[in-house]
């Protein structure tokens, strides 16, 4: 029996050849430069920060250069799978404006080069496994779990680097006819690569490799001498072996991937290379790193660091424009200096490049985030920030839905109060921050939180209140409704502008601002908020008087 024989022995139902699939799957007709990429998440139910820096990578190189950006679900490995993981991670990448040209959806797949689910292409790759035993470069391994494991233990005894190589590898020279003869006996085998490195050479004797890294530069490591495992008992692929045949297949140039697979990459180029595949441009980002209590660096932890998952902003409500503009500072250095000379453009619009990529840790900065939501914001007008608190409201906090459907315009008054004129307010970062700040608008959730000044006492406030009740007209303009405010702070002991309470401060009681908290909190419930006239002409006079009537009340009692 030959490696032929034998190969047709292990995949009897495998008829096409590698020239059946690249006449299913040829070359794509994109124009001269044009990338095409893949995002390749596992439906483990957790879809992190890294996927969406990855993908937003993938995304901008796909579409400046005209080319394909593809979701492909690598699901060949059963035991890690979450049932509903797929829609959680479509839908993450939804809310973040990650647009598909082709690959896996909702509604189903979308493409020419499907299945893009890897279970669905056990026949294709176990096609490139039979070519590669019948050549004699993968071999069945008959090794327990038990023999791994004795294995792994003598490995780390004698301080040898762990895995199934060289003298470990009892079954790779197996004769054709000795592996026959206990695939028919019913032993259980996976295949593993024959790997064609020198596992037996001295470390000054050991082969590098080179690799042209999109980000990194020229890569240069030991070439691999592992024999891995390349197709599963169950005849499913490990993520080595289908991602080489998938990224081949479907035409790959670009593989964005995170820093964690650089110990990977020998084994692929050499999967690469024994299929006589041509081989992508791999980029290795930068692995995601945040400041801790002491300064120091380190890696983001899905354990420690909430912000690692997607989940938190669309909790907590980041406008998606928010977080790709805030990811584009941390991708591209110069992404900030051409915000600063283009304010005014979409961030679609900016050069995207791997080359302004960073290849040591990428920083990640919250409060960063937060300083750019509030910029973004401002761009955004404030029909379109209505839509997205009612879309935030409806899937993370229904019980406040009502308070914005039907009521768009108000919702609309309240999100534009300050944000005109030369200097307008920033102080908008995401909807459950928003809805906090502009609860007040609604009598449900409007409460008083903060205590009047301490220089003012209880008659004095009531005296102000009931002077301001008095003199109220809710079609005064903002100058006339501040001379009345000035008025009465005069009539009452206090200074009636600031600078003059400075400057004599034992002959008043305190200044007009101090008046004015007094108001502010009966009204807003708060001593520190947007202009108060701008306020009380979007409550109406109604709301306002009775608030004022309830804070007499209250002081009264």
């Amino acid at each position: 029996m030959n490696h032929q024989e034998l190969a047709e022995l292990l995949f009897p139902h495998i008829h096409k050849t590698r020239d059946d699939y690249d006449r299913i799957y040829p070359p794509r007709a994109l124009k001269e430069g044009a990338m095409v990429t893949r995002l390749g998440p596992s439906p483990t139910g957790f879809i992190h920060l890294g996927n969406l820096y990855g993908a937003f990578v993938d995304e901008r190189l796909a579409t400046q250069s005209g080319g394909i950006f593809y979701l492909r679900i690598e699901d060949t490995d059963d035991k890690r799978q979450v049932e509903g993981a797929v829609e959680v991670i479509i839908n993450s990448l939804r809310f973040f404006d990650i647009q598909f040209t082709e690959g896996a959806t909702l509604e189903g797949s979308v493409g020419d080069y499907g299945p893009y689910y890897q279970s669905q292409r056990a026949e294709i790759y176990q096609c490139y496994v039979k070519e590669l035993v019948a050549k004699g470069l993968a071999y069945p391994c008959f090794l327990t779990e038990e023999e791994i494991t004795a294995i792994r233990e003598q490995q780390e005894l004698t301080k040898e680097n762990p895995g199934i190589y060289g003298k470990w590898a009892a079954n790779r020279n197996l004769s054709p006819e000795q592996a026959a003869q206990w695939i028919e006996q019913g032993k259980p085998y996976v295949i593993r690569l024959k790997s064609q490195g020198k596992a037996d050479a001295s470390p000054e004797d050991v082969t590098m490799i080179q690799v042209e890294d999109g980000i990194r530069g020229t890569l240069e490591m030991p070439e691999n001498i592992q024999d891995v495992v390349i197709l599963k008992a169950n005849g499913i692929p490990t993520y080595h072996f289908a991602h080489v045949v998938d990224d081949y297949l479907m035409r790959t140039t670009h593989v964005v991937r995170g820093a964690e697979w650089l110990s990977s990459l020998p084994v692929h180029i050499e999967l690469f290379r024994l299929l006589e595949f041509p081989i992508p441009v791999y980029c290795h980002t930068a692995q995601l790193m945040k400041l801790d209590d002491s300064g120091n660096k380190r890696k983001l932890s899905k354990r420690l660091d909430p912000e690692l998952s997607l989940d938190y902003y669309r909790n907590e409500g980041y406008h998606p424009k928010a977080v790709r503009e805030y990811l584009l500072t941390v991708l591209n250095s110069n992404f900030e200096e051409w915000r600063i000379a283009n304010p005014d453009l979409p961030m679609e619009e900016f050069p995207f490049s791997i080359e302004k990529m960073s290849s040591s840790g990428a920083l990640f900065d919250l409060n960063k985030l937060q300083d750019i939501s509030k910029d973004v914001l401002l761009r955004i007008p404030a029909s379109e920030l209505v839509d997205f608190m009612k879309g935030w409201s409806a899937e993370f906090r229904p019980e406040i839905l009502s308070l914005f459907e039907g009521r768009e315009d108000y919702l609309a008054r309240i999100l534009d109060l300050g944000r005109s004129g030369d200097k307008p307010r920033k102080d908008l970062i995401n909807a459950s921050q928003i809805f906090q700040f502009i609860r007040y608008f609604y009598e449900d959730y409007f409460q008083i939180e903060d205590p009047a000044p301490d220089n003012v006492t209880t008659p004095d406030q009531i005296h102000i209140l009931e002077a301001y009740l008095a003199t109220y007209d809710h079609q005064d303009d903002q100058s006339v409704w501040f001379d009345k405010i000035r008025a009465i702070a005069e009539e009452s002991g206090y200074a009636a502008k600031p600078k003059d309470y400075k400057k004599n401060p034992d002959l008043y009681k305190g200044h007009v601002g101090d008046v004015s908290t007094v108001i502010r909190i009966a009204v807003m419930g708060r001593s520190q908020s947007p202009d108060v006239w701008e306020i009380q002409q979007i409550l109406g006079e109604e709301t306002t008087r009775g608030r004022i009537r309830s804070r007499l009340d209250w002081l009264k009692s």
